[in-house]
């Protein structure tokens, strides 16, 4: 029987081997195809463009690969359609092609067809768009295999966004109107919202983790569609108010399943305007209690307040709107509810709703103290029975609650007027309370304002210490290991707050004593129990910055791992160096949550791991394939190509390193292929390609490797620049000025190497530039 893991390897190769396979067959197909294409053989185009869509009934691929194999298609999909528009000039009509390609054979194929035709077909004016469009979502319903119905009705949606017959619309009038395209966008939603639902019954239970996590890799499938009927010119509040918002609340509510449910939400309160939201408030918060009592309700709201109080604070002639529709009054009746809906949810997450919506109030009815003090009272009225709340969490968000008043009124008096204030206090922990009462006294002595003062003080006196220990010189390197071994355990006394502070700087001091040392040739090991090593000196290393980490301060702790790891480095001890390198992964994997603080920590350790030249062929293999691991799971796909472009360094360390052109190689393909898929991401989200910013960088990465003798050829260099130049040209880019400078750089660069006359010159001869 084999390992899980195994299995997963195995099942990995078998993805890779089908999708491999089937992108054969779509280009054995498209390549007899492009050859009707050319003859204008329009019989053999539809018999060979049905055989390479038949590649998409496969059932084996995972939705990743099922999705890779989705753009090949598509993107042969588009030349058929101009093929079928030039057709139509040639006099043949299209309601003609679109009754022939209904002889296709299998069902997949033809509705793929069919969609393509019904493309050209609306464009074309020969028949209403509304007709066209309805018979198209309800041939639709044919495929009813979740995945491959997704993939099939997200095409349609794809090629139909720009021929709705929309208000000012060319399709508008005899091609229907508004409502015809918010009914065909509504009617695609909801099949699509049930395909995507049903996935989860796919397979074995044991398998149901994995299902879950590919369904949330296909959610922006089904959210299109809401995004698309937020952008319609003619869906005006009344029609949001009294058909579009039921409609997508009733598939909401339905579906009964948490991740679809969750997402949705979200998705309503994102893409539909905030002046929609105030006025439809209570049809879209009275969904929230019916909601599964296991969807994560109080950040939906959270965030869905958090909209609101942005717009009256950008708005202030709004607020008016927020009293009219009595605004407080419908979030505080949808707290309640909701926590009575989910009797299960933690005290955390009753809380935060309190806090949120004190928030809410704090920001748009700042007058209203009474708003304030009934907010409190129900947070009272949560806790009662309760006692002291022992949880964390709970607390943490309870000195939330009790912070924010006076961080806005910024008067003791004010908030002292509440009467729930002490009530809230009195189911405080001691050392909470105590907290509190302090703050609250310091506001007081502070004249009505936060003491800051104290802070700004505690953090001048800690940075004099830390320079203090600068000065702690001595020649005699026992002596002066012994000084920094007794300075560390006098910081140790004065707690977790000073610590941040006071032992970074003797780290650097103890790397200075490592270099010393090193100069010095001493074994690794002393002579002697009481004698200074680099053994000790590292062990003091780790021991500091471990209690370092322990405060937390994961991102400073990450840096001073990676330090110690490059002095380890320089002095040849590779298990030393190792286990710096094994701590800092650590950290960034359990501690580092932020995107932007992961993408930093990856840049430092890719380029600390490039500097570090002591490992051995495994350990290396083992550090480097944890880097490029975590460079692909970055949140954002700008962030991801670039640390998977970067980790490309690894395999290519001058000077005695490793060169490894196969591996270079592949880090750069996968960096294009992940900035090939935000491009596609960036147009199915905003319907315009973003800037080839990624594009650029990775062509220049490609240029410098290519002067480095690597496996780079200079037909990929030139079919790469072509493709950015094409791209750039094209009216759906964003066309950014300073990428269009960088590029030009670019093209300067290459044409002075081909200029130079030496052997530089001869590789590059073959790259042509406009």
């Amino acid at each position: 029987m084999q390992a899980p893991e195994q299995e997963a390897v195995t099942s990995a190769e078998e993805q890779e081997k089908w999708l491999a396979d089937a992108m054969a067959l779509v280009q054995h197909h498209a390549f007899y195809m492009h050859r009707a294409l050319d003859a204008n053989n329009i019989r053999d185009v539809l018999k060979f463009s049905a055989q390479m869509l038949s590649e998409l009934r496969t059932s084996k691929l995972s939705p990743q690969k099922y999705y890779e194999l989705y753009m090949r298609t598509f993107d042969e999909l588009r030349q058929l359609e101009v093929f079928f528009r030039e057709e139509s000039k040639r006099g043949r009509t299209n309601a003609d092609i679109y009754e022939l390609v209904q002889h296709a054979g299998n069902i997949l194929p033809r509705l793929y067809l069919l969609c393509t035709v019904g493309s050209v077909y609306i464009k074309s004016k020969e028949a209403p768009a509304k007709d066209v469009l309805k018979d198209l979502v309800e041939m639709s319903r044919g495929v009813q295999h979740p995945i491959r119905g997704l993939f099939l009705r997200s095409y349609l949606s794809q090629i139909s966004r720009d021929k709705l017959p929309d208000v000012g619309s060319p399709y508008e009038g005899e091609g229907g109107n508004v409502m015809d395209a918010v009914e065909f966008v509504l009617q695609n939603f909801t099949e699509m919202n049930k395909l995507w639902v049903r996935m989860q019954h796919q397979g074995p239970v044991r398998d149901k983790e994995k299902r879950e996590k590919e369904r949330s890799e296909l959610r922006d499938l089904v959210g299109k569609n809401l995004h698309v009927l937020s952008q319609l010119e003619g869906v005006d509040l009344e029609m949001y108010r009294d058909l579009v918002l039921p409609r997508v609340l009733e598939q909401v509510v339905n579906c009964k399943d948490e991740l679809a449910q969750y997402y949705l939400m979200d998705c309503i309160i994102q893409v539909f305007p905030d002046d929609f939201h105030l006025q439809t408030l209570e049809t879209l918060l009275g969904a929230c209690p019916q909601l599964q009592p296991t969807v994560d309700i109080k950040t939906v709201m959270s965030q869905l307040m958090e909209r609101l109080s942005k717009y009256a604070a950008a708005s202030p002639d709004v607020l008016y709107e927020f009293q009219q529709v009595d605004a407080f009054s419908k979030f505080s009746q949808s707290v309640v509810e909701v926590i009575e809906a989910q009797p299960d949810m933690p005290l955390v997450g009753a809380v935060s709703l309190h806090v949120s919506l004190l928030t809410f109030v704090l920001r748009v009815y700042v007058d209203r103290l009474d708003y304030v003090d009934l907010v409190l009272g129900a947070c009272v009225k949560k806790l009662e029975g309760k006692g002291k709340v022992k949880d964390s969490k709970a607390t943490k968000q309870l000195v939330a609650l009790l912070s924010a008043p006076l961080e806005k009124y910024k008067d003791v008096v004010v908030v002292l007027k509440l009467s729930n204030y002490a009530r809230v206090m009195e189911h405080l922990d001691y050392e909470t309370n105590k907290v509190m009462a302090v703050v609250l006294i310091q506001s007081v002595l502070s004249n009505s304002t936060m003491i800051t003062v104290d802070e700004e003080d505690f953090q001048e006196e800690q940075n004099l210490v830390a320079r203090l220990v600068h000065m702690l010189v001595n020649d005699d390197p026992e002596q002066m290991f012994q000084i920094l071994t007794t300075a560390r355990k006098h910081f140790a006394q004065g707690g977790p707050r000073r610590l941040q502070y006071t032992l970074p700087p003797l780290v650097f001091e103890a790397l200075k004593l490592v270099r010393s040392l090193q100069a010095q040739d001493l074994p690794e090991e002393g002579e002697g129990s009481g004698s200074v090593s680099l053994k000790k000196v590292f062990q003091f290393l780790h021991q500091t910055v471990e209690a370092l980490a322990m405060i937390p301060a994961a991102e400073l702790s990450l840096r001073l791992y990676l330090q110690c790891a490059e002095a380890a480095g320089d002095c040849g001890l590779e298990p030393v160096a190792y286990e710096f390198f094994t701590q800092a992964f650590v950290l960034y994997e359990e501690e580092i949550s932020d995107s932007k603080a992961q993408v930093t920590a990856l840049q430092l350790i890719i380029g600390t791991l490039q500097r570090t030249r002591v490992f051995g062929v495994e350990n290396r293999d083992t550090l480097t394939h944890k880097a490029t691991g975590y460079s692909a799971k970055l949140l954002k796909k700008p962030d991801q190509c670039r640390a998977v472009y970067a980790c490309s360094h690894l395999f290519w360390v001058e000077d005695g390193g490793t060169t490894d052109g196969e591996r270079v190689l592949l880090c750069l393909k996968r960096a294009l292929r992940i900035a090939n898929a935000a491009q596609q991401m960036s147009s199915a989200t905003r319907g315009t390609s973003g800037p080839m910013t990624l594009f650029v960088e990775i062509l220049n990465k490609y240029l410098y490797y290519f002067e480095k003798g690597t496996m780079i050829q200079s037909t990929v260099i030139q079919g790469l620049l072509e493709l950015i130049v094409t791209d750039m040209q094209s009216e759906s880019t964003t066309h950014d000025p300073e990428v269009d400078a960088f590029l030009a750089s670019t093209v300067r660069y290459i044409q002075f190497q081909k200029q130079k006359g030496d052997s530089i010159a001869e590789r590059y001869a073959s790259i042509q530039v406009q």
